[in-house]
Parts: C-alpha cells; sequence; structure tokens
C-alpha cells in the first residue's frame, strides 16, 4: 500500500490506447484511453453512450449470468439471451427423462410457460469509483500513528480493510437492493468501490436442442471452423416496484433501463467489433516460475480427468438417463480439461516461458539502473521465484488429491453434509437443526447421482492415485493403500456409507453426530483431509510474502512500461474489448474466412457420432431453404463468424456489438493456436468465436416455432 500513490501518478502517463485487437478495458476510462482508437476503427458511439453512471448506457443491458457467464438483456421486457453453454447446468436442473429440455430443446409459447429456475440470478453494474486514494490515506494514517510498532504493517492493513468495509456500508445505504464491494487491481496496486444489483426471479424462455446449441461438442471445443447454435434464452422478472424479488407467481418481467437493439445486417471481414462482459481470470503479470508451476499442475489435472472422463462418457453413452444427470458434470470437466491441453500445446509452440523470462532480464536490467528503482522493486522477482519454489511440489499434490480420491463420489457428498452442518451450527448453536439441514442439502445432490456409475470412477480415481502419488499422501488411515484391493475397498464403502443413496442420507436425521462422525465415508474423508492439511504449510506458507512481492512487480513493470498500454488482470468485473471482424491464418498455407454458414452443419453431420448429430427439422429447412430473413449474401444462413477481440472465461455469452452498438453475435469460445492468451495476447493468431445472431433468431423463430418473441425485439435491418 505505500507505494499506491506512485503507482497512481505512474498510471496517469502509462495507461493510454494499445492497438485496438488487445486489451480487457475498464469502462470508466474509456474516454481517456480508448475514445480516440475506438473511433478511428470505426466506432460510431460515445464513450458515454456505452458506459455512463448518471444515465442510461449499454452497460445496463449487461449482466453477469449466474456468476460464471455473462448475459445480455435484448427487450424491454427483460427477455435475456446468453451462451447455451451458460445455461446447460440450468436446463439440465430442470430436465427429467420425462422432459428432458436438454436433449430435446423446449420453448415457452408463452409467459405462463416460462420455467423458473432456483438459484439463478443475474447482476447489474449500478457504480464504480475509484477509491485507491481514501483508502490509501488509511494505510499512511495507520502508519504514522503505529509507527513505532512492531506490527505496524498488519495495523495499517487493517486500516485499510476498516475503511473499505465503511465504504461498502454506506455503498449499501446509498443504493437501496444492492450490494457492494470494494475490488483491487492491478494486484493490489488500485482499488474500486463497485455496486451491483442482484435478479433472482430468472425464467428459463427457451434453447435448441443440445444436437445444436452443443453441436461438436468436445471434438470442435475451442477448434475453428464452428458451427455451433451456443444459445439460450431466459426471462429477468421482478416485483411490481421493478427491484429484486424472490421468486412469486406475481412478479412482472423486468424492464430495463436500457435493451440491446438487434442486428439483421450482418458482417464483413473488417467490420468494428466490440464486447462487454465479466472476464474471469488472466495472468498477464504472472512470472515465468509462476508460469511454470500453473502448467505443471494443469498436467496433474489434465492426467486426472482424463481417467474420470473416460468412465464417465462410458456410463453416459450406455444409458440415456446417465447422459442426462452427467451431462453438466462431464461438460464442466471437459472444458477445462480440453483447454489446459491447449495451453501446454501454445506454451511450447509459441514459447511463452521462454518469451516471459526474456521481458523479466530487460526489466531488470531497467531496474538496476536506478537505485530508487532497486529499492522498490529489485527483490520481487527473486521473492516470487523462493515462495514457487517451496510451494511448487505441494500444489501440485494438492491438485492431484483435489482431481482424484477426494472427487469420490460419496466422500463429495460426505463434504456437503460438512460444510451445510457447520454453517448451520454457526449460525445457530442447535446440533439436531443443523444435522437436519445438513441432511436436506445432501438428499438434494441424488438427483445426478448413479451408484454404479460412482463406484467405477472411484475405482479408477483410486487406482490412478495409487499408480502416481507418492506413498507419503496415501490415506492409510483406511487401511494400507499401497497393498490393499481397491476395487473391494470401494464396493465395501459404497455398501456401507450413509452418503451412497439419498435414502440412507435421510436416514441420518435425527442420530448424534457422533455417531454419523464414524461412517466409513466420513472416515475416508477425514483421512484425505489430513493428507490435504498437511501439504498447506509449503502450499500457503508464503502467501503473504508473494503478494507483496506480485503487487511490487505489478508496479515496477507499469513503471517501466510508461507510454504503453497498461489494463489490469481480469477479475470478473465489467470490461470492454474492441477490435475488427478477422479471419487469420494458423499455419503456412492454411487460411481460414472469417465465417461459418448452415452448410457446414450439413457437412460436419454424422449420425453414428452423438457429437454430431442434426436434428430432422434443422435438415427439412436447409433443403428446402426456408431460411426467411436470416439468410446472408450467399443465400444461407450464417451461423458463426471471428473477431480479434480479446476474451477469457467469463465472458461466455457477452454482446458482440457492431458500431452502433447493435448486437451481431454472442461470444462462446476462443481458437486452439492460442491458448495461451490468458497468458500473452497473439495479435496474429488470437481469434473470438462468435454465434452469429441470425443464426440465434433462425433457430428461435423457424426450428423453435418462437418467433412471436421478435416482436418484442427492437430489430435493426
Amino acid at each position: 500500500m505505500k507505494k499506491i500513490l506512485c503507482v497512481i501518478a505512474v498510471l496517469a502517463m502509462t495507461l493510454i490506447p494499445a492497438k485496438a485487437d488487445e486489451g480487457m478495458w475498464m469502462l470508466p476510462l474509456l474516454q481517456k484511453m480508448n475514445a480516440d482508437a475506438m473511433s478511428s476503427l470505426g466506432c460510431r458511439l460515445t464513450p458515454e453512450q456505452i458506459y455512463s453512471i448518471n444515465h442510461s448506457s449499454l452497460k445496463d443491458a449487461i449482466v453477469h449470468f449466474g456468476g460464471g457467464c455473462t448475459g445480455e438483456i435484448i427487450s424491454k421486457e427483460g427477455l435475456l439471451v446468453t451462451n447455451h453453454h451458460c445455461g446447460y447446468g440450468s436446463i439440465q436442473g430442470l430436465s427429467t427423462p420425462e422432459h428432458n429440455y436438454l436433449e430435446d430443446g423446449y420453448w415457452a409459447m408463452n409467459r405462463k410457460e416460462e420455467l423458473p429456475v432456483p438459484g439463478l440470478t443475474v447482476t447489474f453494474l449500478e457504480y464504480m469509483d475509484d477509491v485507491t486514494s481514501i483508502l490509501d490515506k488509511a494505510y499512511q494514517d495507520a502508519l504514522k500513528q503505529n509507527k513505532k510498532a512492531e506490527n505496524k504493517e498488519e495495523l495499517a492493513e487493517k486500516a485499510l480493510e476498516e475503511a473499505a468495509q465503511e465504504l461498502q456500508k454506506k455503498a449499501g445505504t446509498d443504493f437501496p437492493n444492492c450490494t457492494a464491494r470494494v475490488q483491487s487491481f492491478y494486484n493490489n496496486n488500485v482499488y474500486y468501490l463497485i455496486v451491483y444489483k442482484t435478479y433472482s426471479d430468472i425464467r428459463f424462455v427457451g434453447a435448441p436442442p443440445a444436437s445444436v446449441g452443443k453441436f461438436g461438442g468436445e471434438t470442435d471445443n475451442w477448434m475453428w471452423p464452428r458451427h455451433t447454435g451456443d444459445f439460450s434464452m431466459f426471462r429477468v422478472y421482478a416485483g411490481k416496484d421493478n427491484q429484486p424479488a424472490a421468486y412469486d407467481p406475481t412478479n412482472v418481467p423486468y424492464v430495463p433501463k436500457q435493451a440491446l437493439k438487434v442486428s439483421l445486417k450482418g458482417v464483413n471481414e473488417g467490420d468494428f467489433s466490440f464486447i462487454m462482459g465479466y472476464p474471469g481470470r488472466t495472468q498477464r503479470f504472472q512470472t515465468a516460475d509462476q508460469l511454470e508451476a500453473m502448467m505443471q499442475q494443469y498436467g496433474v489435472s489434465v492426467d486426472a480427468r482424463t481417467v474420470r472422463q473416460r468412465v464417465m462418457w462410458a456410463g453416459m453413452e450406455a444409458d440415456p438417463k446417465v447422459r442426462l444427470q452427467y451431462a453438466n458434470k462431464f461438460a464442466n470437466s471437459a472444458n477445462g480439461w480440453k483447454k489446459w491441453q491447449g495451453e501446454q500445446l501454445a506454451f511450447d509452440n509459441l514459447n511463452i516461458i521462454g518469451r516471459e523470462r526474456e521481458k523479466e532480464a530487460e526489466f531488470m536490467k531497467w531496474v538496476g539502473k536506478n537505485k530508487k528503482r532497486q529499492e522498490k522493486y529489485g527483490s520481487a522477482l527473486q521473492e516470487i521465484s523462493e515462495v514457487v519454489a517451496a510451494s511448487r511440489q505441494a500444489g501440485n499434490d494438492v491438485a492431484r488429491i483435489s482431481e482424484s480420491i477426494y472427487r469420490t463420489g460419496v466422500v463429495s457428498n460426505a463434504s456437503v453434509f460438512l460444510q451445510s452442518f457447520n454453517r448451520a451450527i454457526r449460525n445457530k448453536p442447535d446440533t439436531a437443526a443443523a444435522i437436519a439441514q445438513a441432511v436436506r442439502a445432501t438428499a438434494s445432490q441424488f438427483k445426478d447421482y448413479n451408484d454404479p456409475l460412482e463406484r467405477e470412477m472411484a475405482k479408477a480415481m483410486f487406482d490412478f492415485f495409487r499408480k502416481t502419488a507418492d506413498p507419503s499422501l496415501y490415506p492409510n488411515r483406511i487401511g494400507d493403500f499401497a497393498t490393499m484391493d481397491l476395487d473391494a475397498y470401494v464396493d465395501k464403502l459404497f455398501d456401507e456409507s450413509a452418503f451412497s443413496s439419498e435414502e440412507k442420507v435421510k436416514g441420518l436425521e435425527g442420530k448424534p453426530l457422533s455417531e454419523i462422525r464414524k461412517d466409513p465415508a466420513f472416515v475416508l474423508q477425514g483421512a484425505i483431509v489430513e493428507k490435504i492439511m498437511g501439504l498447506y504449510p509449503a502450499y500457503t506458507g508464503g502467501q503473504e510474502k508473494l503478494a507483496a512481492a506480485t503487487k511490487a512487480f505489478t508496479a515496477g513493470q507499469m513503471e517501466w512500461k510508461k507510454g504503453e498500454p497498461s489494463y489490469p488482470d481480469a477479475n470478473s468485473t465489467m470490461r470492454l474489448t474492441y477490435g475488427t471482424v478477422q479471419s487469420y491464418s494458423p499455419k503456412d498455407g492454411v487460411l481460414y474466412r472469417h465465417y461459418t454458414t448452415i452448410k457446414g452443419v450439413m457437412e460436419k453431420e454424422d449420425p453414428n457420432n452423438y457429437e454430431f448429430l442434426v436434428p430432422a427439422r434443422l435438415k427439412e429447412l436447409y433443403q428446402q431453404k426456408d431460411f426467411g430473413q436470416y439468410a446472408g449474401a450467399d443465400g444461407l444462413v450464417p451461423t458463426c463468424f471471428l473477431t480479434n477481440n480479446d476474451i477469457t472465461g467469463g465472458n461466455s455469452g457477452s454482446p458482440v456489438l457492431n458500431a452502433d452498438g447493435e448486437l451481431i453475435g454472442l461470444a462462446f469460445d476462443g481458437n486452439w493456436e492460442s491458448m495461451s492468451s490468458d497468458v500473452m495476447f497473439e495479435p496474429l493468431l488470437q481469434r473470438c468465436i462468435c454465434v452469429d445472431i441470425r443464426y440465434v433468431l433462425f433457430l428461435m423463430d423457424k426450428l423453435g416455432g418462437a418467433g412471436y418473441l421478435l416482436d418484442e425485439m427492437e430489430l435493426s435491418k
């Protein structure tokens, strides 16, 4: 915190517009940093039209969807569109074998048929304010007041936290029905107070069948060319006062401050485009040592998931009921699994670690030329390296345990029980009531639980762990792990544990906690946690040192690169990225054009491959060329297109907007050749894969028969 004021001065000089295809830009700084560059690329909007605190602007149509994706409002009646894979879990949760909305698709034909989605929320950004100077004053004042105390730094940090809490408390009063939090940027060098409003009555309106919304499956994931109709629609409901309200049949559609216009004009190569959304996490300020450690942990996770997913997929292929139960679990696991493999490949192909080390060597040369810089930044890289070296093996071991034996079905259920019990007992010291609450929480896990498949996955993961883990990590409290019959142990575990079925879990209500803790799943869970906790001193022991060194390294980079672009790492706050619609060449002699069409769907069809099935009705529409107003200049419906916008996880579902701020598509993926983009942006290779809004509307109207929804949208032709 000592260096905050000098960093602010540096930021004033360094944060200037970058080349337009790179950067996850902060909205309050658009006028200062990006207005001219965006205009020169063809943007016809002012920064005030995009982001305004005092007036309605485009940011009021963008939501954080479910906490992990982005969505956008496309009508004055609260209609929302996001990706199919963002709505996937909600759709799966609403589905049953009799009403399989995930496989078959669904469209509400009136408001009464819109389905409430328990637990789903959407969050609007209300307000942002830079509060760095306020927090820095609190920190510096505390340092002065406690200058003789040995723990003065600790007291100053506490004063900073108290000042942040006070800002949050005041914002809660100033903004009714909202929540506020102080968010750090640039590795704790800058702070913003951010106010949000969250709506919890969200209803499912419709989505295409999985054969469209997930067309290509894991084979096409992160790949181009792409032909996936990756969208789903929901509606936000509110109380009669248009404020957030719990689900109630009398709630009404939310009236937004602004809804996006929907463009049917299409896209051409070179067209200006920009994306607003909630990118989750990037690592563009990490060191080479940190990146090497990250890649090692990814390797451990990939190995474990390869084993688990092979068993899971076989179970899903064998039984349609199991496919529905495990569809979301498999998708979530496989997405990270494939991304990490792509990152490992891109790191090698693009020499990411080597380039980062070269940059660090140049940085240290710059630091060494000035005594003050040496004092502020000279030891940062070495300190980061020391913490990483001390924690790397423990990090790999924790990843191995977490990705394998800790994910055993009955262990996961026992963990849910324990976490729910602990929360309940903290709120009210009533053991019987806490057990009852924990039973209810755990019983809910069995909707998507198949005992035979869970046993097979557990056996595979126990075998994987024994073959790959150091024997010191074996949970020997359950027996001699090195020699025991693992298959027999797993069967006995599932047979005897109360956490292997909903009926047995419900039978725990009324039993004493001492008896519940003797359950074999609890014994195993305790043995595993014991090993994890034993690793924690090495895994987390240097976090304070790492945080201080990372903060100094980041501040140094910003000062070093003054006069060049700078933007903070993604941290699930709203950002904007701008660029153009662009093709790309992944290798010599290959050129990918910037769009695909419905023709490619038909070319990829494989009736013997679940990932490439095509609905009969879609084939009929194609054969009849019944494309309505959604066809492009070539007479075909466009499916997807490419831009060079800078995105990452969390941007899924983000609106892709044209020069007038009209919706032209939804961002849903990155491309395989630039999977290292969270660390380094690759301008020649990095592309954002977007589903064309014309394909979205075509599928909604012609395939789904829900064309009535067009009546509430403002279309631009």
